[in-house]
């Protein structure tokens, strides 16, 4: 098996009180789509620009297809990027911005002006190659910058919060072409975003990070459905964390919570008290076919209209709060009790932060 074409090894920095990379190790395949997730402080840029050679790590190893390049500078790294403000220069229309990287190179002239009609072409902007950057629109800037840090074929592109100057509807156009670009280029792209919905929208694989340190590493549709513990469940929007009460049963557990019980298939924790998630849309509200394995009563306090779907704002027995995004209901009223219903295989045990 080849190795990584990217792979972290215990990677540690410190700033004063705060610690952005708290023993990183991870690796990353050639041609993957891979994430780094978390709020604002979590650690994500700095660990980006530790692997490009803007910062240096105080202790660890990033090596780049096998090579340690800790003592390499940046622009010897072969590696494309990508900031939140887009960087062009401002003076060159959109061909020559996509060429810049080119300069140095030894292709000829021929050559050149073939790729940056490639890129250009892979992008959507043949036809404003003579115009100047400035007069593009936000998402065409940034298309811009996406081609001219493709154009020397990097070994990796890495893309810091590229998107979130943009606006919501051209933002989410962007998430769609950039997951083409890699698609039809194949290049290793390492994104980093605080937005859920981005990075379950484009990514291979998506590290959560929580104050330096990777607290899941997985597939989208993982992380998102299986969260492994309660920071990762509470981040993503949707996703219930309530306490329960666990005990042995056969070969798996029995959960208790708010006067109910279910039987889980997971071995029984240590601990007989536990966090557990259970996404919001999984819920089914009194009537629903098939009410699942655990039934619970609730009242129900509040119902918030977002259209098609709705939220609502659920009170269990023992006092805990519960919310269901489910398709509208005209049939369900504020301050009556009614049936909550949840699958036993929908129902997460999570670890402690």
């Amino acid at each position: 098996m080849s190795p990584p074409i990217l792979e972290l090894r215990r990677l540690h920095k410190r700033f004063g009180n705060m610690v952005p990379a708290d023993d990183v190790t991870l690796a990353i395949a050639a041609g993957e789509f891979f994430t780094f997730l978390g709020p604002s402080g979590s650690g994500k840029s700095t660990i980006l620009r530790i692997v490009a050679g803007l910062e240096d790590a105080d202790s660890g190893q990033v090596l780049l297809g096998g090579r340690d390049v800790d003592d390499v500078p940046p622009w010897k790294r072969h590696l494309g990027m990508v900031f939140q403000q887009y960087a062009n220069f401002p003076h060159m229309n959109v061909a020559e911005n996509v060429a810049y990287g080119l300069r140095r190179s030894r292709l000829g002239r021929e050559a050149v002006e073939a790729r940056v009609t490639e890129l250009l072409d892979l992008v959507g902007l043949r036809d404003f190659q003579r115009r100047r950057v400035t007069q593009l629109s936000g998402g065409e800037q940034q298309r811009v910058a996406i081609a001219r840090a493709l154009a020397p074929r990097p070994t990796l592109l890495l893309l810091d919060e590229p998107l979130s100057a943009l606006d919501e509807k051209i933002r989410r156009e962007m998430q769609g072409e950039l997951r083409n670009i890699q698609r039809t280029t194949g290049t290793t792209f390492v994104y980093v975003t605080h937005d859920q919905e981005e990075a379950l929208t484009m990514s291979d694989r998506i590290a959560v990070l929580n104050r330096g340190r990777c607290v899941q590493c997985d597939a989208p549709e993982r992380i998102f459905r299986r969260p492994r513990t309660r920071f990762v469940a509470n981040f993503f929007r949707g996703c219930n964390v309530l306490e329960a009460d666990i005990e042995p049963a056969g070969a798996g557990c029995r959960l208790r919570l708010a006067g109910a019980a279910v039987d889980l298939k997971d071995p029984a924790p240590a601990r007989a008290a536990r966090p557990v998630a259970i996404r919001g849309e999984v819920i089914r509200l009194d009537d629903d076919p098939g009410m699942g394995d655990l039934v619970l009563q609730a009242r129900l306090e509040k119902i918030t209209y977002r259209g098609v779907y709705s939220d609502y704002r659920l009170r269990l027995r023992d006092g805990q709060a519960l919310s269901a995004t489910l398709l509208h209901r005209r049939d369900l009223a504020q301050d009556t009790e009614l049936r909550v219903g949840v699958r036993a295989d929908d129902i997460v045990l999570l670890e402690e932060d």
